[in-house]
């Protein structure tokens, strides 16, 4: 009998914000909570630095990044797709 475990593997849409870089993005992930006391929306943006193997991806384009293993000191994440292109 096999049990097959899923493992939480985190996945985030965001916005490349700079791709100047060989084969990694710099993709900007913003979040809406609410303020724990006065209840407003709240904006908050976090930038993840992504592989990118193929070198596609443009500044304002929609991705989906995972985690993965670490590629290097700061990359922690791999592009999975191209949700929307730049114009």
């Amino acid at each position: 009998m096999t049990t097959e475990t899923k493992k939480n593997i985190k996945e985030f849409v965001g916005k490349v914000v700079s791709n100047k870089m060989d084969k990694t993005v710099v993709v900007a992930v913003e979040r809406k909570f609410p303020h724990p006391l006065y209840g407003k929306q709240v904006k908050k943006t976090k930038k993840f630095y992504a592989h990118d193997e193929e070198n596609k991806c443009k500044e304002g384009d929609i991705v989906r990044i995972r985690e993965t293993r670490p590629l290097s000191k700061l990359k922690r994440w791999i592009v999975v797709e191209i949700v929307q292109s730049a114009e």
